[in-house]
C-alpha cells in the first residue's frame, strides 16, 4: 500500500500555526513532478480499455459487430451488453435502497448522444483506440430533444418539493405600485478538469485496488463494493492527488463500472481514460436553466414581493435539479414570496455538480433583477439591495449565526471606488471604451457532515495526521498540518498529514464547501486526544521528570514540554517519549453524534449523506456571503467585453489559512467571469450531439481575460458554523460574480444581457 506523506517544510512560526498564511505543503511535490496523479500508476500487466459511444441521441442499439476489432492486433476483449459480467445496483448517496434490476453501464436503449455502449480492452492504448473504430453498431433511431428550446421539450414536470412559498405573492405583486418582469437564462457548463476523469481496477481475488482521482474516497468504495458484491473494506480506493474536479469526481460513474469489469474479466489491471472530448457526455455539468422573475415594489424601492417561476433541463433517465430559488429565497426581505420550479427531460446526460449548483443560477437571476428594480426607481445598486437587507432568514424564519453582508458591501465599495460611478447608463467613457461599474451579492450554505481522523505522536517528536479525505487543490493537506501543530504544540514541519485513502479513518464528501470545517475539526478533536494523553503520560510515568505534577501545571510548546512553575528549558517530546519507553501516542476520534458513534454499519456515516445537517438545522441560518464590484470596458464599435478589475469582500468566518482561502475565493471568480463571457455548451438541434466538445471551442479564461483580483475578508469566527469558526470558501466565490458583470455592461452600454454568456453579437 502506498500512502501520501506530506510534511510542511520550516517557515515563519505565525505561518505555521492556524490562521497563518503558510504555502501549500504539496506545492513542491506538484511543481517538481513528484505527485503522483492516479492514472500515472502502472501496475504489472496493465492493459488499457476505451470506451465506444453511441452515434445517435435517442433510440436503441440493434446489434453490436465486433468481429473487426475483437481480429484487431491487440485486443483481448470487446465489451458489450451481452458479454459483460452481471453487476449488482448499488445504493445511492442518499442511501436510498439499490434496485433489484442489475447495473448496466453498457446501454441498449439511448438517451443520448456520446452514451457508453461498449469497450475495447487492448494491450496498448493505441491498440485499442484503433480497434474502438472498427466496432460496428447498428440503431434504431428515434426523435430526440436537443434541449430546453427544443419545440419537443415543453415546460416539464413540476416539483413540489421545490417551492417556496410564503404571504400573498401574486396578489401583493399584482398591487405594488411598480412591477418588472423578466426572463434570465443560463446555458449548459461543463467542469472541464485539466486531469480529465479516468481509473485503474486491479483485483486480487475478491480484493480490489483502484486508483481514481476522488472527491469522495468511502463513498466512491462503498459503490464499488455494491457493484461487485463484496465487503467494503475489500475495496482499497487510492487518490493521493486531484487535478481539478469542480463537483465531477465525487460519485462513481459508469466508466468506472466498466473498467473494473473489465479487470475483472480478464484478470489484469485496466486503465482506462476518459478523452477529453467524452469530458462532455461521461458525466454532466450544469444543466441549461431559465427562470422568470417578477419582483413588485414601492415606489421608493422596497420590495413587497417576489414571484419566480424556473426550468432546468435534466436527462431522460433520472431527475437532477438545480435549486433556482435557493438564493432568491434568502437574499432580501420581502412580505410576500413565490418560487417554483419544473424540470425538462431532455436527451442529454444526467446533470451533476457544477461549483455552486443552484446557488449559481439563482443569484444571477434575482441579481439582476434587483439591479434592475434599482434603475426603475432611480436608487443606487448597493443602496437599494441594503434598503431590502434581510435581518434574518426569511424563508426559516431564523436568525442568521453570522451575515457580514453590511461589512462586506462597505469594505468592497470602498476599495473599489463605488463614489466614483455615474448613475445614468453609458455615461462613462476612455476614448472608444465604454465603462461600466457594477456589483451583485452571493451566498452559500454551510452544510455540516461528520468526519474521523486519527493522530498519532510518534516517539521522536514527529506527529503524523491520517484521513481518507482529499486535497483537489484546496489545501487540505496544509490546514491539517496547521490544526494539528497548534492543538498539540508542535512546529508545523513536524506533522506528517497522510490522505487520499480507503484504508484510513473516514471522511465525507469534499464537496459543498464543507470539507475543511469538518475534517479540520476531527484532527482538532484527535490532537488534543493525543495532547492530553501525552500530558497524561509525562505526569504519570514513574521515568518522566515531571511525574507528580497536575496536568494542568504543563505546557506544550514548539515540540517542548514544560512548566510555568518551573525555570528549566523544559523537555523535548522525543526524550519524555524515549524516558517513558512509548513508541506512540494515538488517539482516533470523530465528530458523529453519539446516537450513530456504535452503529454497526458505521461506515455508512460517511459513506452516504445522511448524517449531513442542512444549514437551517439547529437555531440558527447558516452561511457564507459575499459582494463583487466589478469594472467592464466595452469595446464601443465592436461590442466586446473586457473584465477590467474587480474587488469581492467575503465573510468565510475563521479562516484557517488566509492565502490558500484567498486562493479558493479568486479560482471562483476566475470560474464566474468564465461563466459571464466564455463558457456555453453548444448542442446541434438535429440531433443532440455537443458540438464544442473540446477546450478550443468551449472557452474558458485564460490569464489574458483575467485582470488583478482583490478578495477582502470581512468574516469572523463562527462557532456556530464549525468548531473552529470557519464558514464555506470554496463555492462562494463563484456566486454573484455573472450578474455583477451582466449589470456592468448595461452600465457601459445601456443593453440589458439576460442570457449567457455575454456576447458581442447580444450588445449589437
Amino acid at each position: 500500500m502506498t500512502i501520501v506523506e506530506t510534511r510542511a517544510k520550516r517557515g515563519d512560526a505565525a505561518d505555521g500555526a492556524l490562521g497563518g498564511r503558510l504555502s501549500r505543503i504539496d506545492g513542491p511535490a506538484k511543481i517538481t513532478g513528484l505527485a503522483d496523479y492516479a492514472l500515472e500508476h502502472h501496475p504489472q500487466g496493465m492493459v488499457h480499455a476505451v470506451l465506444v459511444e453511441s452515434a445517435i441521441a435517442s433510440g436503441r442499439v440493434v446489434s453490436i459487430d465486433a468481429n473487426a476489432a475483437e481480429r484487431a492486433p491487440g485486443v483481448l476483449l470487446v465489451m458489450t451488453p451481452d458479454n459483460a459480467l452481471p453487476i449488482k445496483s448499488a445504493t445511492d448517496w442518499l442511501n436510498t435502497p439499490p434496485s433489484d434490476a442489475p447495473y448496466e453501464p453498457l446501454a441498449r436503449s439511448i438517451t443520448f448522444a456520446g452514451q457508453h455502449i461498449a469497450a475495447v480492452i487492448a494491450e496498448t492504448f493505441e491498440q485499442a483506440t484503433a480497434a474502438a473504430a472498427l466496432v460496428k453498431v447498428y440503431y434504431e433511431e428515434a426523435p430526440a430533444i436537443a434541449g430546453l428550446d427544443d419545440p419537443k421539450a415543453g415546460d416539464g414536470m413540476p416539483l413540489d418539493r421545490m417551492t417556496i412559498e410564503w404571504g400573498d405573492a401574486h396578489g401583493a405583486l399584482a398591487n405594488a405600485p411598480i412591477r418588472i418582469k423578466h426572463e434570465y437564462r443560463t446555458p449548459r457548463e461543463y467542469n472541464v478538469p485539466i486531469e480529465p476523469h479516468g481509473l485503474i481496477a486491479e483485483w486480487k481475488g475478491d480484493r480490489l485496488t483502484v486508483w481514481e482521482p476522488s472527491q469522495w474516497i468511502d463513498g466512491m468504495a462503498r459503490t464499488y463494493a455494491e457493484w461487485f458484491d463484496i465487503p467494503f473494506e475489500n475495496v482499497e480506493l487510492r487518490s493521493p492527488y486531484i487535478g481539478g474536479g469542480f463537483g465531477s469526481k465525487a460519485l462513481a460513474l459508469e466508466h468506472g463500472a466498466i473498467a473494473i469489469n473489465a479487470a475483472r474479466m480478464l484478470g489484469r489491471p485496466v486503465k482506462l481514460a476518459v478523452t477529453r472530448a467524452q469530458t462532455f457526455t461521461a458525466y454532466g455539468g450544469r444543466p441549461a436553466t431559465r427562470q422568470t422573475i417578477e419582483l413588485g415594489a414601492t415606489r421608493d424601492g422596497k420590495l413587497v414581493s417576489i414571484v419566480q417561476t424556473g426550468a432546468n433541463e435534466t436527462s431522460m433517465k433520472a431527475v437532477q435539479v438545480e435549486p433556482l430559488g435557493s438564493v432568491t429565497s434568502i437574499m432580501y426581505a420581502t412580505p410576500n414570496f413565490s418560487s417554483r420550479q419544473n424540470v425538462v427531460p431532455v436527451n442529454t446526460v444526467k446533470p451533476g455538480a457544477l461549483r455552486a449548483p443552484g446557488e449559481n443560477p439563482s443569484a444571477f437571476g434575482i441579481e439582476c433583477a434587483i439591479d434592475e428594480l434599482a434603475y426603475e426607481v432611480g436608487i443606487d445598486p448597493v443602496q437599494i439591495r441594503l434598503l431590502n437587507y434581510a435581518e434574518e432568514d426569511p424563508h426559516a424564519r431564523k436568525p442568521w449565526s453570522t451575515r457580514r453582508l453590511r461589512e462586506a458591501y462597505a469594505a468592497g465599495a470602498e476599495a473599489f471606488g463605488w463614489s466614483a460611478r455615474q448613475p445614468k447608463p453609458r455615461s462613462m467613457r476612455e476614448g472608444n471604451q465604454l465603462i461600466g461599474y457594477g456589483v451583485a451579492a452571493g451566498t452559500y450554505p454551510v452544510r455540516r457532515t461528520p468526519g474521523e481522523a486519527l493522530v498519532r505522536i510518534l516517539g521522536d517528536g514527529s506527529v503524523e495526521v491520517a484521513s481518507s479525505g482529499i486535497d483537489m487543490g484546496q489545501g487540505t493537506y496544509t490546514i491539517l498540518a496547521q490544526t494539528a501543530a497548534e492543538a498539540i504544540g508542535v512546529p508545523v514541519e513536524k506533522v506528517r498529514v497522510k490522505l487520499g485513502d480507503s484504508s484510513l479513518p473516514r471522511a465525507p464528501v469534499a464537496g459543498g464547501s464543507q470539507f475543511a470545517n469538518l475534517i479540520t475539526g476531527a484532527v482538532h478533536k484527535a490532537a488534543l486526544a493525543a495532547r492530553d494523553e501525552l500530558i497524561g503520560l509525562a505526569i504519570n510515568d514513574p521515568n518522566s521528570p515531571f511525574r507528580d505534577l497536575q496536568a494542568n501545571t504543563l505546557i506544550v510548546e514548539n515540540g517542548v514540554i514544560s512548566s510555568p512553575r518551573d525555570t528549566g528549558a523544559g523537555v523535548g517530546i522525543a526524550e519524555i517519549m524515549q524516558r517513558t519507553g512509548r513508541e506512540r501516542i494515538e488517539a482516533l476520534r470523530d465528530t458523529l453524534p453519539e446516537n450513530l458513534r456504535n452503529e454497526k454499519d458505521h461506515f455508512r456515516n460517511f459513506t452516504t449523506i445522511t448524517t449531513m445537517l442542512s444549514p437551517t438545522d439547529g437555531d440558527y441560518s447558516l452561511h457564507s456571503w459575499c459582494v463583487h464590484f466589478v469594472e467592464v470596458r466595452v469595446d464601443a464599435d465592436f461590442g466586446t467585453v473586457r473584465v477590467a478589475r474587480m474587488v469581492s469582500a467575503l465573510d468565510s468566518g475563521r479562516l484557517y489559512n488566509p492565502k490558500l482561502a484567498e486562493s479558493q475565493w479568486k479560482g471562483g471568480i476566475i470560474m464566474g467571469i468564465g461563466q459571464a463571457l466564455l463558457e456555453e455548451g453548444i448542442v446541434d438541434a438535429r440531433n443532440g450531439r455537443v458540438m464544442n466538445n473540446n477546450l478550443g471551442d468551449y472557452l474558458v479564461p485564460t490569464n489574458a481575460d483575467i485582470p488583478d483580483l482583490k478578495v477582502i475578508s470581512v468574516g469572523i469566527p463562527d462557532t456556530h458554523a464549525s468548531v473552529l469558526g470557519g464558514k464555506a470558501v470554496g463555492e462562494l466565490g463563484i456566486v454573484g460574480v455573472a450578474p455583477a458583470i451582466a449589470n456592468a455592461v448595461y452600465h457601459a452600454t445601456g443593453v440589458r444581457v439576460r442570457d449567457l454568456p455575454i456576447t458581442m453579437d447580444k450588445l449589437t
